[in-house]
C-alpha cells in the first residue's frame, strides 16, 4: 500500500506560530523591548521583531530551522 504523501504538522510548529504571533502583536503595540528586561529599548524593525519571536519559540522547544546560510 502506497503512502499518499500527506505531511503531518507537529505541535512544535504550532507553538512557534503562536510565539511569533504574540511577539508581533507586542511589536505593533509598541511594547516589544530588545534584550533583557529593562536594558533594551523599543524594537523599531519588523525584521528584528520576527527574529525575537523565532528565538523565543526555539527556547520554548519549537522545531524551527536555522537561518539558511548564503
Amino acid at each position: 500500500m502506497a503512502t499518499t504523501g500527506t505531511k503531518r504538522k507537529s505541535s512544535s510548529t504550532t507553538k512557534g506560530r503562536g510565539k511569533v504571533k504574540k511577539v508581533m502583536h507586542e511589536f505593533k503595540q509598541g511594547e516589544l523591548k530588545s534584550g533583557k528586561a529593562g536594558k533594551g529599548g523599543k524594537v523599531k524593525s519588523r525584521k528584528q521583531a520576527v527574529a525575537i519571536g523565532l528565538s523565543e519559540a526555539r527556547k520554548a522547544g519549537a522545531r524551527i530551522p536555522a537561518k539558511k546560510k548564503k
